[in-house]
């Protein structure tokens, strides 16, 4: 019998993702939303789902499971020369 058991950076990651899906849609339901109040209630979720991103982002960071290259600085002023040009 396989063992088909997910280790610690499956999980991790699976939670991570699991969280940006989650902020998406509370972002979707602040963007919908017709009333303050519901308004404001989706931007408090959506403020902490997004700290429970960071924290999972953090900890695999920290574990070397989830490092995002770093931008090339051509890129970073290429990207600002486009928008300042459009303004």
């Amino acid at each position: 019998m396989a063992n088909n058991a997910f280790g610690d950076k499956e999980i991790m990651t699976d939670i991570l993702n699991s969280q940006k899906t989650i902020t998406g849609s509370y972002n979707n339901g602040a963007n919908e939303a017709a009333g303050a109040a519901l308004k404001s209630e989706f931007m408090n979720i959506l403020n902490e789902e997004h700290q429970i991103q960071h924290e999972v982002f953090l900890e695999m960071q920290k574990r070397g499971w989830y490092c995002p290259p770093q931008a090339e600085q051509q890129k970073i002023n290429q990207t600002k020369q486009k928008f300042s040009s459009n303004q």
